[in-house]
């Protein structure tokens, strides 16, 4: 059994022993974190031992881990016991019953955070620019050639009057059409920074102010 699982209610009045089997006398009291325990009948000592040496309790006995030489050292009363945590309260013959307590106050600066939204806009905007795109583009030209005659020579008549021949040509001619790509991406990033603002603010503290009292 470990010191956690003891009832310390239960041990008052209880005989106390070492690890060796020591007689260390009575339990008399739970004091904080610290067992009184009191040896003798006629020279009484008292002994605060700390709970964590207590080793078992079996109900009749309880059982520390210490031996008589390590009891001395637990002879004085800890500074502890009567510490400003403590839930016990001294004894009343240790209490000055002249002594009046004046409790002063001071404010203090509770400072505390609230998130709040912003909004970081970014715009897209049109950029107009010119730009040239060179573009082959092919055309059929008339050339005349002068051959000699082949064959036949012989015309049927003359022309009487003027004779125009129209012979087709070719040419190709530039289309512009736009088509809207994407070129590239434009990443956007939050990052959090953490900037350290002084907060200035009147606090109100007490104090005694002794110049009216009436001094003999």
């Amino acid at each position: 059994m470990s010191s956690n699982n003891i009832d310390w209610n239960d041990v008052i009045k209880k005989e106390a022993k070492g690890n060796n089997d020591e007689d260390f006398g009575e339990v008399q009291d739970i004091q904080g974190n610290y067992v009184l325990v009191q040896k003798g009948i006629i020279n009484k000592e008292k002994f605060y031992i700390p709970k964590d040496q207590a080793e078992s309790y079996d109900g009749d006995v309880l059982r520390f881990r210490i031996s008589q030489e390590d009891l001395n050292q637990y002879q004085h009363e800890p500074p502890s016991i009567w510490d400003s945590n403590s839930t016990l309260e001294k004894p009343t013959e240790e209490r000055d019953t002249n002594e009046e307590r004046i409790p002063l106050t001071e404010e203090r600066l509770d400072v505390s955070k609230k998130s709040r939204e912003n909004q970081a806009t970014v715009t897209k905007k049109p950029i107009k620019e010119t730009k040239t795109v060179e573009v082959p583009l092919t055309r059929e030209e008339v050339s005349i050639e002068r051959r000699p005659a082949s064959g036949q020579t012989e015309a049927q008549s003359p022309i009487q009057s003027e004779q125009e021949i129209k012979i087709p040509l070719k040419r190709e001619e530039a289309k512009v059409s736009k088509k809207p790509y994407v070129k590239e991406e434009a990443v956007i990033k939050k990052k959090a920074f953490t900037d350290t603002k002084e907060i200035t603010e009147d606090v109100t503290s007490e104090e005694l102010d002794t110049s009216n009292v009436d001094k003999e």
